[in-house]
C-alpha cells in the first residue's frame, strides 16, 4: 500500500496537518477535502457493490487527519462506482450495467450506504457528487462514462436518496462543465432532477485565469452557486517562465472565480504526490517520498516517509488559506480598469478584520495600486510568489495606500491589529 497520510511518519503527518492543511494557522485552514471514491478510496465489500477502505485503518486515518487539520468535511465524489455496478466489472472504464428504474433504485441505495459507512467511520461529509468528469470516455484510471440521458436518469434516481438520508450535504453537478454542457442541460430540463442540484461544478485545469473574467458561468445557473472543484497543470515543464507565471495564474484563478462568478469556494487537485510521479510538479502542492523509493537522485535530502512543499503551486494558495478564514465575506471593489494580469480582491474576516489581495502576473514590469481602504487603520503586508512565501513587507497606514507589486507576485494586506 502507498498513499498519504499512510506513508508519512507520525511526525511528518503532524507537520503535514499543521504546515500545509492549516497553513500554519492555529485553528484550521483548508475547509474541504475531496475524496475520490473508486480511486483513492477503493476497497470493496464481498458483493463488490459497496465501498470500503483499501487497507485496514484507512477510514480511521482519514478521520484522524480531518480532525487534527480541522477540516469541516469531505466532498465525496465517484471516479468510478464499485465494479459490481459496472458494465465491465472493473474500476477502469465502462458504464453502469443498466439504467432501468429497479437497477437505479438499488444503485442509489448503495451510494447512500457508502456515505453511511464513511460517517460511521468518523468522517464528516459536506458535499457529494455522482461522478467525476462524466462526459469523458474510457480513461486509463478509475472512471465511468455517462451520456446526457444516462446521467439525467441516474442523478434523478440517486440524488433524492442522498437528500433524504443526508439533508445537510451539498449536492453538485457535474464536475466537468456544470450547467453549460449537454449533461447539465439535461438536468436543467428535468424538474425532478434539477431541484436536487445545490451547485454547479466546473473543471478548468490549468486554464488562464482571464477565462473567469468573461466566461458565461452564472447566466444559466438558475441562481445556484458555481465553482471550480478541480485545478492543476497538466503539462510537465522545467521552463522557469511557465512555472513562475503559473504561480500567479493560480492565485488569479481563485480571485477571478470569486470576483467575477461569486464562487463560494475553490479546489486544488492534490495536496501531495510521490516524488517519482511525472505529473507531480503540476498536480501537487507538495511531494513525498514513499518508503519503497530509494532513488535519491531525486530530492536527495528527502527521507522516506517525509514530504516537502512544491513552491510553484503551494505559494499560490498559501496566503488565501492563511489570511482568508472560513466564512469571510467578500467586498465589491471598484477598479479603475479591469486588467488581465493584475487583480484585487477584498474581504472581511468573521472577526471583522479587512484584508485585501493584489497580484501582478507581468513577467517584467512592476505594477502600482492605489487602494482606498476607507479607514485610517494600518495594514501589514505579506508577499508570495515563485520564491516568496509569507515575506513580511512592513505596514502602511490608510485610508489611501500606494502599493507597488513586483513582477510575478501576490501580496496580502491585513489590517492591524
Amino acid at each position: 500500500m502507498s498513499g498519504v497520510p499512510y506513508d508519512l511518519t507520525e511526525s511528518e503527518r503532524t507537520r503535514f496537518y499543521s504546515q500545509m492543511l492549516k497553513a500554519g494557522r492555529s485553528d484550521r485552514g483548508f475547509r474541504f477535502c475531496r475524496l475520490a471514491m473508486g480511486l483513492y478510496y477503493r476497497g470493496l465489500d464481498p458483493t463488490q457493490k459497496l465501498m470500503r477502505g483499501r487497507y485496514d485503518g484507512q477510514t480511521a486515518l482519514l478521520a484522524d487527519m480531518c480532525n487534527k487539520a480541522g477540516v469541516e468535511g469531505l466532498s465525496v465524489e465517484y471516479w468510478s462506482p464499485a465494479p459490481g455496478w459496472k458494465s465491465n466489472n472493473a474500476y477502469i472504464g465502462g458504464r453502469l450495467k443498466q439504467f432501468d428504474a429497479t437497477f437505479l433504485d438499488q444503485f442509489g441505495d448503495a451510494l447512500v450506504a457508502d456515505l453511511d459507512y464513511l460517517i460511521a467511520g468518523g468522517l464528516r461529509v459536506s458535499q457529494w457528487g455522482l461522478q467525476n468528469e462524466p462526459p469523458l470516455g474510457d480513461q486509463t484510471y478509475s472512471s465511468c462514462s455517462y451520456t446526457a440521458e444516462q446521467y439525467r436518469k441516474t442523478f434523478a434516481a440517486v440524488a433524492p436518496k442522498i437528500r433524504a438520508k443526508h439533508p445537510d450535504v451539498m449536492i453538485h453537478a457535474n464536475s466537468w462543465d456544470g450547467w453549460s454542457g449537454a449533461l447539465g442541460q439535461a438536468i436543467k430540463a428535468d424538474p425532478n432532477a434539477v431541484q436536487y442540484v445545490d451547485a454547479w461544478t466546473y473543471h478548468h485545469v490549468g486554464a488562464d485565469s482571464n477565462v473567469q473574467m468573461t466566461g458565461n458561468y452564472t447566466s444559466g445557473a438558475l441562481g445556484k452557486p458555481v465553482f471550480n472543484n478541480e485545478f492543476e497543470y497538466l503539462e510537465y515543464t522545467t521552463d522557469r517562465n511557465v512555472i513562475d507565471r503559473a504561480t500567479i495564474n493560480t492565485a488569479q484563478s481563485i480571485m477571478n472565480w470569486m470576483t467575477f462568478q461569486n464562487s463560494p469556494t475553490w479546489y486544488w487537485l492534490h495536496a501531495l504526490k510521490p516524488i517519482a510521479n511525472a505529473e507531480a510538479s503540476g498536480y501537487a502542492l507538495g511531494f513525498w517520498r514513499p518508503p519503497h523509493d530509494t532513488d535519491f537522485s531525486r530530492f536527495p535530502d528527502l527521507q522516506p516517509g517525509h514530504w516537502t512543499f512544491n513552491p510553484r503551486n503551494w505559494n499560490s494558495l498559501a496566503g488565501f488559506v492563511k489570511f482568508m478564514p472560513w466564512d469571510s465575506v467578500r467586498y465589491h471593489v471598484e477598479e479603475s480598469a479591469v486588467l488581465g494580469d493584475q487583480r484585487i480582491m477584498a474581504w472581511k474576516t468573521p472577526a471583522g478584520k479587512p484584508v485585501f489581495a493584489v497580484t501582478n502576473r507581468s513577467a517584467t514590469e512592476s505594477f502600482t495600486y492605489t487602494v482606498d481602504t476607507q479607514t485610517t487603520a494600518s495594514f501589514e503586508g505579506f508577499r508570495y510568489g515563485p520564491t516568496d512565501n509569507n515575506k513580511a513587507l512592513g505596514s502602511k497606514t490608510g485610508p489611501q495606500l500606494t502599493i507597488t507589486v513586483p513582477p510575478r507576485s501576490i501580496e496580502f494586506w491585513v489590517r492591524t491589529p
